[in-house]
């Protein structure tokens, strides 16, 4: 037998059969990624609506406290009732603005950072402690609750 010449048992893949692995794999990822992405802005939207709830907890026990709502997301943080994450404005492609003002009312809204990428729905909350939603843009206090 000759080295030159591969015997059939020493032999590799033709290119029909690299090709075909190649379209298979390449079929099974266009199936996948549409789904991990909806699953990614399901988790998001997941995420802001308990920081929302977050806020608004911490918000009442502040009130407790001071007597009244905290100023600024700032100060929930340096009191110790907030993380650093939240309070920076900015978790898990949301972008959380706040009215905090201090006295007896105040409002949080948070929007995707990336419309259709990072979340579909905006949410808002109160001192009423519901959270609300909308579709596609920044929610205020006349949208729908969330259930």
């Amino acid at each position: 037998m000759r080295l030159d010449s591969p015997s059939p048992s020493r032999r590799g893949f033709t290119l029909v059969e690299l090709m075909l692995v190649v379209a298979i794999i390449a079929i099974i990822s266009a199936m996948a990624i549409p789904a991990l992405t909806s699953s990614r802005m399901a988790g998001n939207e997941a995420s802001a609506v308990s920081s929302l709830r977050t806020l608004s907890r911490v918000n009442e026990q502040y009130r407790q406290r001071f007597s009244e709502y905290a100023p600024s997301m700032s100060d929930l943080v340096t009191q110790g009732y907030l993380d650093a994450i939240i309070g920076s404005g900015v978790k898990s492609g949301y972008d959380f603005s706040a009215y905090l003002g201090g006295g007896l009312i105040w409002t949080c809204s948070c929007v995707p950072v990336t419309p259709g990428g990072t979340g579909d729905r905006g949410f808002y909350v109160d001192q009423s402690g519901v959270i609300r939603f909308v579709s596609m843009g920044v929610a205020g206090p006349l949208d729908s609750p969330l259930d």
